[in-house]
């Protein structure tokens, strides 16, 4: 029966978020707009173009210039250069729509495509990235580049999708070395614009690492919202809490009720505030606040909503919670 009652709660929840008056986040920093002008004026010594996604968001296409209507110039400078696509973070991704993310990609007109976890200390994809590298490289024409023999890779992405990662990962699998770039769970971790590294010896590639670079202007809430969600975007420019509430709807219209067990909760719940308040009962996250009574000022202890909503995106963000795509 409560099994029952359960199921029958969770057919009331939200079917769309309500976005009310918000507006979209933007964070456009001045390491940012530096990035991609440097971008643009290094291209001609590329050979190919390593463009990195978090899995969950795969059709979130948000890396500045690579959207012909967000700039067009930038667009048709990569147009000639090859092209690969790596969706990162796959161990935090439902792998079982791997076949239907690459069915969708391909009739968008992209085929070079591999799944990555680049954390891990041996990850079998990334050992295919530089054969296939070299093989579209040596299939196209490098133009001025043609009679140079080692080649030179661009790695680009919105922040915290795991571009230093993925070159730590590179150097491990091919020159047996270590991390070469800084790494972190934050987004702005690399703010070094275009550093050159070494990541195979045979034969000789180097990749050029870049900031993460958001477009100035995000095309909607939603979109804002499932970067802000994968830790692209500043929490505390979009709110923990509405963050958490977006998570929250998302993680039932997906079915994935982890978080239940995870919190100790009776049932899965469409009331953020009621979710936060248990969580923050159950890790002890509390503060006291003063309260006006008709007696006089009194401090009271209540849930920090704040600290627990942190909790339940962090918990999200390291896989805790499901593996679940976002689009």
């Amino acid at each position: 029966m409560r099994l029952y009652q359960a199921l029958c709660n969770v057919g009331s929840f939200r079917t769309s978020f309500d976005f009310g008056a918000r507006e979209v986040a933007h964070w456009f920093p001045g390491h940012m707009a530096k990035g991609l002008k440097q971008m643009r004026a290094n291209l001609k010594s590329v050979d190919c173009i390593i463009e990195i996604h978090d899995a969950r968001i795969s059709f979130i296409v948000s890396t500045p210039g690579y959207d012909r209507a967000k700039n067009p110039a930038f667009q048709e400078t990569l147009d000639v250069k090859p092209h690969v696509l790596i969706l990162n973070k796959m161990d935090l991704a439902d792998v079982s729509k791997e076949q239907i993310i690459l069915k969708k990609l391909k009739r968008n007109g992209v085929k070079n495509v591999l799944f990555t976890d680049c954390l891990k200390q041996r990850d079998d994809n990334v050992k295919k990235l530089v054969p296939m590298v070299v093989d579209i490289i040596q299939s196209n024409p490098r133009f001025n580049r043609d009679e140079n023999t080692n080649y030179c890779l661009m790695a680009i992405g919105v922040p915290n999708v795991g571009k230093s990662s993925l070159i730590n990962s590179l150097r491990r699998t091919y020159l047996k070395k270590g991390r070469a770039s800084r790494v972190g769970g934050e987004p702005g971790i690399t703010r070094a614009v275009l550093t050159r590294i070494q990541v195979s010896e045979r034969p000789v590639i180097h990749l050029l690492d870049t900031p993460g670079v958001l477009p100035p202007k995000i095309e909607s809430v939603e979109t804002g919202m499932k970067l802000a969600l994968c830790g692209t975007i500043l929490d505390h420019l979009v709110g923990e809490e509405i963050i958490a509430d977006y998570l929250l709807y998302s993680l039932n219209r997906l079915g994935e009720f982890s978080y239940v067990e995870k919190y100790g909760l009776q049932e899965p719940s469409d009331d953020i505030q009621y979710v936060l308040k248990r969580i923050a009962v159950k890790l002890g996250k509390t503060q006291r606040v003063k309260a006006i009574t008709g007696v006089g000022d009194i401090t009271i202890t209540v849930p920090n909503c704040s600290a627990a909503a942190y909790d339940l995106i962090r918990a999200f963000r390291k896989g805790e919670l499901g593996q679940v795509m976002l689009d």
